[in-house]
């Protein structure tokens, strides 16, 4: 199970890491505020992966104890397939109590962080994406840099214009200079050595058009200069989407009289497909031992199949029935819970056939059929070997 929950989070983490590093590419620290972004889709991740990781550990681990017959030494010993489950269902409820905390809580809390700070980085003007001798816009300044340190974010020979609208500006040249943050300013600083200042005042209006207000020039020997644009918007509070709201919190909200139509379907469905999820867990051991277990001469490759086929399907359906009751508002209890129904019925249906009553296997000499036939066929399609390769 540990295996399968590291091999599958590194699957998850792997896909992510692509959309995390086109967001964080060239930013100061980016190695950090990507290791920060995936850590805000752990929870999530962690609450998908480890069922299934339950459920191929099940498949295997008693797949294992079949075919190295300690099944059969536990049943003459008087311990049946029933006593077996037990332990395993006991790791199926706290990893069920994992999911839920997840899924109920930690994940909403993260998912807000997460696009919280998409959101900062997609609205903070940055230095680091800076080159040397590119134009660059931040805001409504433009600047460019002839020689940069990104060691210690110093650099050689700046120009920057700064365009203060309605005929406006100021142009800046430095001979060097060096980015710095200050506590005390939201946005970064350039602290400039050696420099030159042309200011261009605004345009008079009633002024004649030919004649042009004479610009401020001064030299300083060090000044200033915040970059980028203070966003005037702060990113919303938690809750708008319900995909950030707690399980108790999606509750309380349901129970609301003044909530729209829409509003509600997209509650009502989160609220359940959480639910399904969690409970989803508790059924994986019933539905894995009866797939885990097969005859000692026979092909077992396609149970797994099966089993595996089954819970993605299942899943998919689960997710279908989500979206169909938050477009249409169709009732949870026809699209979730009807669908839950039927496949722990028939989890636990599968569970008691194998435990308790000695089935007629008919699918597996039905498979032995067809492998048989697959190699007749091939043993006449194959080539035959070179004459003097023998």
């Amino acid at each position: 199970m540990l295996t399968a929950l590291g091999a599958g989070l590194s699957v998850l983490c792997a896909e992510r890491i692509v959309q995390v590093l086109d967001i964080t590419l060239g930013n100061r620290n980016s190695i950090g505020v990507v290791l920060e972004l995936l850590a805000y889709w752990m929870p999530h991740y962690i609450g998908l992966a480890a069922p299934v990781a339950l459920y191929l550990g099940l498949l295997f681990g008693f797949n294992k104890m079949s075919k190295d017959s300690e099944l059969d030494a536990f049943l003459a010993a008087g311990v049946g397939l029933g006593r077996l489950t037990r332990p395993v269902s006991i790791i199926a409820v706290v990893l069920a109590a994992n999911a839920a905390l997840m899924f109920g809580w930690i994940q909403p809390y993260s998912l807000y962080a997460y696009r919280a700070t998409v959101y900062t980085l997609a609205n903070v003007d940055v230095f680091y994406l800076a080159e040397e001798g590119v134009f660059m816009q931040t805001g409504k300044r433009t600047f460019i840099l002839d020689k940069l340190e990104r060691r210690d974010n110093s650099f050689k020979r700046i120009f920057l214009y700064d365009d203060k609208g309605n005929g406006a500006s100021e142009t800046i040249t430095a001979s060097k200079g060096k980015l710095v943050d200050d506590p005390a300013n939201a946005r970064p600083l350039l602290r400039l050595d050696d420099g030159h200042r042309m200011e261009m005042k605004s345009k008079d209006a009633t002024a004649s058009t030919a004649t042009l207000e004479a610009p401020v020039v001064g030299d300083f020997q060090s000044a200033d200069v915040a970059l980028g644009e203070l966003s005037k918007e702060v990113y919303r509070p938690r809750g708008r989407n319900e995909r950030e709201l707690t399980l108790t919190e999606l509750y309380t909200q349901l129970q609301r009289e003044d909530l729209s139509d829409r509003r509600k379907r997209h509650m009502e469905s989160q609220f359940h497909i959480r639910l399904a999820l969690v409970a989803l867990v508790l059924i994986l051991p019933f539905l894995a031992l009866p797939y885990a277990i097969g005859s000692r001469r026979g092909n077992r490759a396609y149970r797994f199949a099966i089993a595996l086929i089954l819970l993605v399907a299942f899943h998919e359906v689960l997710q279908q029935g989500h979206l169909l009751t938050r477009v249409s508002g169709t009732s949870v209890w026809l699209t979730i819970w009807t669908p839950f129904s039927l496949f722990a019925g028939f989890a636990f249906w599968r569970f008691y056939v194998t435990c308790y009553t000695l089935p007629r296997p008919w699918l597996e000499p039905l498979m032995e059929d067809i492998a048989d036939f697959v190699k007749a066929v091939w043993r006449r399609i194959r080539p035959l070997p070179a004459p003097g390769s023998l």
